[in-house]
């Protein structure tokens, strides 16, 4: 589906590499990808890394890019936007990553009628394991989102969902992979402070997270009934998980999502 086409990436930060070398590594040729980034040392990296043409001004990329991501911080979105409308037509499809940016927001910047998808990966696409979610705008096909799910599964598991649960997701596995650094860094700790070496501590920590993680995604069961198989009568795990149950554990989790949420909401000025 990808075949015949350029990709234009509007930004060259760390998401807009993940998702160009996933691209590269699903075999698609670096003069397919076009690549405009105002950071001159930036763009020195990324051509000298993936061979892929890179540009400073972002209308050069957009005149000549059938479909166009755009990897910009959300702040900066009405003035980017606003300077690519005279450049863009109704024949290009945009993407857009960036969080809390609706598509109609996007749509209505764009007078010529282009077709919008949005897409909220996640960090782990930095290694192909992210967690992405896709919606379409209003003029969007279903191609087009065929097109967005191709792209994306390059780089980790693809969900679509509509729009007016983009918030949720950027909270839950947008923001989430912040709450699990935080939770091995403690777990590590915690293993210090009691007495293991700090390379020790980290390596266990590192490999208990993914295990776990691996044997929920595996095994298909619930994590309350994995949780159940480790937790004997009297045994330490139920006093510790007693402990996280006094610490409001899940409920601060829950929280730390919901604050995320809401914050996804203010950036689109809902």
């Amino acid at each position: 589906m990808l075949d015949g086409k350029t990709i234009g990436f509007i930004g060259g930060g760390n998401m807009a590499e993940a998702i160009i070398k996933g691209l590269l590594a699903g075999g698609l040729s670096t003069t397919s990808i076009l690549v405009a980034e105002p950071v001159s040392s930036r763009r020195d990296f990324l051509a000298g890394e993936y061979g892929v043409e890179l540009h400073e001004d972002n209308s050069d990329i957009v005149r000549r890019a059938d479909i166009i991501i755009l990897a910009i911080k959300p702040q900066v979105a009405a003035s980017v936007l606003t300077g690519l409308e005279p450049a863009i037509s109704a024949d290009q499809l945009v993407i857009s990553i960036m969080a809390g940016i609706s598509t109609d927001f996007i749509e209505k910047t764009f007078a010529s009628g282009a077709r919008v998808i949005r897409v909220m990966p996640n960090t782990p696409a930095l290694i192909q394991g992210a967690a992405t979610a896709v919606c379409a705008g209003r003029k969007a096909t279903q191609q087009d989102l065929e097109i967005a799910r191709e792209i994306f599964s390059r780089v980790g598991t693809v969900v679509t969902i509509p729009e007016k649960q983009m918030d949720a997701v950027t909270g839950l596995s947008g923001s989430g992979p912040a709450y699990v650094f935080t939770f091995i860094e403690a777990l590590a700790d915690a293993g210090v402070k009691n007495g293991l070496p700090r390379d020790i501590a980290a390596q266990l920590a590192v490999q208990t997270v993914l295990g776990a993680a691996r044997m929920v995604a595996e095994t298909g069961e619930h994590p309350a009934l994995l949780r159940e198989k480790v937790t004997s009568p009297g045994g330490t795990t139920i006093t510790a998980l007693h402990t996280l149950e006094n610490g409001r554990f899940r409920g601060l989790l829950m929280d730390a999502v919901d604050s995320a949420c809401q914050r996804s909401k203010e950036l689109s000025g809902k």
